[in-house]
């Protein structure tokens, strides 16, 4: 945006100048060249006099002197003649019988008013001829023709111009200098908004701008700070609200189950099916407050990360072995894969991500989990991880059902369950943690099924991606009908 305002601004300056220099160039060269005319006319004039006087009385020693000293003195050649065409004076060179010179003589003679001469330029030399009846009224007695030289007007004009275009310069210097400035001006709280918009969007809800610029700036950007501290709020109110439910609830869900756990053992026969259903849905509500004070302690540390305030230099600036957090995590679910007939495979690269250890755990732990959970019996899991550029890139493919289009734009919502799992064990709530640690981190999560892709942006791109680039290296690429799920962190370098 600065790029083109600054372009719209410095074309607008570029002809505001442009239009007030080009004509005081013209009117500059204009004005010396009839400086010129007017100067040479005044001696035509005089050699007209001194040649009808010659006429009248038959002497021509005050016109020949004359200009004799004229040609001697400016070096500018005058020709005249009399009525007859005869010469009189021919001085410098140039005679009455050149076809230039006779063709003036003859207009002269008939009395026709000469052509106006045409400004000159800094770069004309060829001479000019100028010439003027001699005789009052319409009795002509003879004519006068110079050949004047335009080098020093020329000179003059160029001086002119030189001035001009130095003034223009000056102008178009300072036009630029306040184009920069009124941009500046303009576009430096626009980018503080667009700023603080885009920290707004990333979970930062405290984030806040410096007014300046134009008042309608200042008044924006006060009211963006206004929002943004409402945001803050509401967003830390919801937190707490839901920490503070979860924890609350801890204490009774935990009288409950000692109470249950109690009357197992008075349970008859007849009530135990009724009790393995209470029982059941004890333990779903213990998981589902776990995950829900999980969720609210990992929004809380990603808006902290996110702003920059009350985090540890340690924990905001972690680094982990990413491969060996993965080889971890393999190792840990083998025995579960195992159970639930599902073939846990391993292919990793030496990689370090700027994420805390835990943190990557517990997210490789959800991924692996749901993997496990729903691919299906016979099926294959594979966990990758590659550093490719500045980004590590973690990868668990199954090549079991994989999910819908639908379905994917839904996976990450809190609460939300495909309908074929309601019967099977999880709060809906593990996606969400794991998508929010990534993002806490600068990174994020990614899903894909069926050939398509889906961020947790919302947008569906066709094209192949990276990840399946760096499936093909290390080995068979997964099922079209598998689902593949991608965390991509900051890389971090090694230190030595």
């Amino acid at each position: 945006m600065r790029r083109r305002v600054l372009l719209a601004l410095l074309a607008f300056s570029v002809l505001a100048v442009a239009a007030f220099a080009v004509p005081l160039l013209g009117s500059t060269a204009a004005e010396r060249t009839q400086q010129l005319v007017i100067a040479r006319t005044a001696d035509l004039d005089r050699f007209a006099v001194l040649a009808d006087q010659a006429a009248a009385t038959g002497d021509a020693t005050t016109l020949r002197a004359e200009v004799e000293r004229y040609t001697e003195l400016y070096g500018e050649p005058v020709v005249v003649v009399d009525a007859r065409r005869a010469p009189v004076v021919e001085t410098g060179g140039m005679r009455a019988a050149e076809p230039t010179v006779a063709g003036l003589v003859d207009g002269a003679l008939r009395n026709q008013p000469a052509e106006p001469l045409a400004p000159l330029r800094p770069w004309s030399r060829e001479d000019v001829l100028l010439a003027r009846p001699a005789g009052t009224g319409t009795k002509v007695s003879g004519a006068v023709v110079l050949r004047a030289s335009v080098r020093a007007t020329a000179s003059d004009v160029a001086s002119r111009w030189a001035l001009v275009l130095l003034g223009t310069a000056a102008a178009a210097v300072a036009c630029v200098f306040l184009a920069l400035v009124m941009t500046r001006w303009v576009l430096r709280p626009l980018r503080e908004l667009e700023r603080g918009v885009r920290a707004v969007a990333a979970g930062r809800g405290d984030a806040r701008v410096a007014a300046g610029g134009p008042p309608e700036l200042r008044q924006l950007a006060t009211q963006f700070n206004q929002m943004s501290d409402a945001v803050a709020e509401a967003s830390e109110q919801q937190r707490q609200l839901v920490a503070d439910a979860s924890h609350q609830l801890r204490n009774p869900m935990a009288a409950l189950r000692l109470r249950i756990d109690a009357l197992g053992a008075q349970v008859p026969e007849s009530g135990r099916r009724t009790y393995r259903s209470v029982e059941s849905d004890l333990e779903r509500m213990e998981a589902l407050l776990d995950d829900m004070l999980a969720l609210a302690n990992v929004e809380n540390r990603a808006a902290r990360l996110s702003a920059g305030r009350d985090v540890a230099a340690a924990e905001a600036h972690a680094v982990c072995d990413a491969a060996a957090v993965a080889t971890a995590q393999v190792d840990a679910w083998r025995s579960a894969a195992e159970q639930a007939g599902v073939t846990l495979r391993l292919a990793v690269r030496p990689a370090l991500a700027r994420c805390a250890e835990d943190e990557l755990a517990q997210v490789l732990g959800v991924l692996v989990d749901n993997a496990v959970k729903y691919a299906g019996r016979g099926a294959t899991v594979e966990v990758r991880c590659a550093r490719e550029d500045d980004v590590v890139r973690l990868t668990v493919v199954d090549d079991g059902p994989g999910m819908s289009a639908d379905e994917l734009r839904l996976a990450t919502r809190r609460f939300w369950r495909a309908d074929r799992h309601r019967g099977t064990r999880g709060t809906g709530l593990g996606l969400p943690i794991a998508e929010r640690m990534v993002s806490g981190r600068g990174g994020r999560l990614e899903l894909r099924s069926a050939g398509r892709r889906h961020t947790t942006g919302g947008q569906e791109h066709e094209e192949p991606t990276p990840e399946q680039r760096t499936a093909e290296e290390h080995g068979p690429t997964e099922h079209p009908g598998g689902l593949t799920v991608v965390v991509e962190l900051p890389a971090a370098e090694v230190t030595r």
